[in-house]
């Protein structure tokens, strides 16, 4: 099983890109997101990987973060929702946007992807509802698609320029929140649904205000 490529960017189709590995070319299907921040041909690229192998087929689907992987992963496990479907989904909300969607039950937000109707998307919600809090809680940090440490040793060549400098690491501020509601007592699904609604409101919070803003969402009313 093939988890992680880092090689030159060959090709770039419409939905895929080809990497060149030592010598050994990949086509990789990517989201439009990630296609969007991909560097451009000659430039190295790392990307976590899924492969889908069946009978008359054998595809490699490719990934920013280790989140976007494994979201692909739980979505692909809903029946209905091929690879196509889950890379439309990811490309249209982010990781963030769908573990935000599940976990308020937005089945509308579901729908922005092209492909997936109403009932689609609700079947999405509502069977993924009790994993959002798991992922959502977990800390796995973004691998910006030009960043890769060993591009001198794949690439010595002078005639191809350096990567990009990384991209900022994506806010911890999620699974710090997720981490401290649940030392607090409250139950996961509780937790997850209120810190996505705090995020939705609050994008840029850092930890401590999201942990506030969650905080009031789940005070008692009345």
């Amino acid at each position: 099983m093939i988890g992680k490529l880092t090689g030159v960017v060959d090709m770039r189709g419409t939905d895929h890109v080809l990497l060149d590995v030592r010598g050994v070319g990949y086509i990789v299907y990517v989201s439009d997101r990630t296609m969007m921040g991909l560097p451009g041909r000659g430039e190295v690229v790392a990307l976590y990987t899924d492969m889908v192998v069946r009978e008359d087929l054998m595809q490699l689907y490719g990934f920013p973060s280790l989140l976007e992987k494994e979201w692909h992963r739980v979505l692909t496990s809903v029946q209905g929702v091929g690879a196509k479907a889950s890379l439309a989904i990811l490309g249209a909300l982010g990781p963030e946007g769908v573990s935000r969607a599940i976990a308020l039950n937005d089945s509308a937000a579901l729908r922005k992807a092209p492909g997936v109707g109403p009932k689609l998307a609700l079947r999405i919600a509502n069977e993924l509802k009790d994993k959002a809090p798991a992922l959502m809680a977990v800390d796995r940090p973004a691998m910006p698609a030009a960043t890769v440490p060993d591009a001198d040793v794949l690439d010595p060549a002078p005639k191809r320029a350096a990567s990009a400098p990384p991209a900022p690491a994506p806010s911890n501020a999620v699974a710090e929140a997720m981490s401290a509601l649940a030392n607090l007592g409250y139950g996961p699904s509780d937790a997850a649904r209120a810190v996505a609604e705090a995020q939705t409101d609050l994008p840029e919070a850092d930890t401590a205000t999201l942990i506030r803003a969650a905080l009031r969402l789940l005070a008692p009313k009345g």
